[in-house]
């Protein structure tokens, strides 16, 4: 999938539409330069089970080294390549990759040339 059809998709809650991924803005990430994110779902919207959020790595930027306390992450590998370290194991990111990072587990993020778009799941959600 190309990154431009996936950002033009709707978005449904429980069956009703509820945005298209084009009304949401990105946001710069506060740590990371060269990374942005799109919230699609939060608590509120999944009665506190998960959330969901794009993740933008621009071309050779990267998301350093952090845990998530608590939380379980999925990522699926929408758009570019690089590579992920997921307790201390590298994984080669593409398109169609998947990778679930469990809760309290250190990983990092690094785009190569062409950058990188995930989506990152998170149980319980992460915001």
């Amino acid at each position: 999938m190309n990154k431009t059809a996936f950002e033009s998709e709707t978005i449904y809650i429980n069956g009703t539409k509820f945005n298209k991924t084009t009304n949401i803005e990105w946001q710069k990430h506060p740590k990371f330069d060269g990374v942005f994110t799109k919230s699609l779902f939060c608590s509120k919207d999944t009665n506190g089970n998960f959330s969901a959020m794009l993740v933008k790595i621009e071309p050779n930027c990267e998301i350093g080294n952090h845990i998530h306390e608590g939380k379980a992450e999925l990522h699926e590998v929408i758009y570019g390549q690089g590579t992920a370290l997921v307790n201390n194991k590298s994984i080669f990111y593409k398109s169609g990759v998947m990778s679930l990072i469990p809760a309290d587990i250190s990983h990092s993020v690094r785009a190569d040339k062409s950058g990188l778009i995930l989506l990152a799941k998170f149980t319980p959600p992460l915001n």
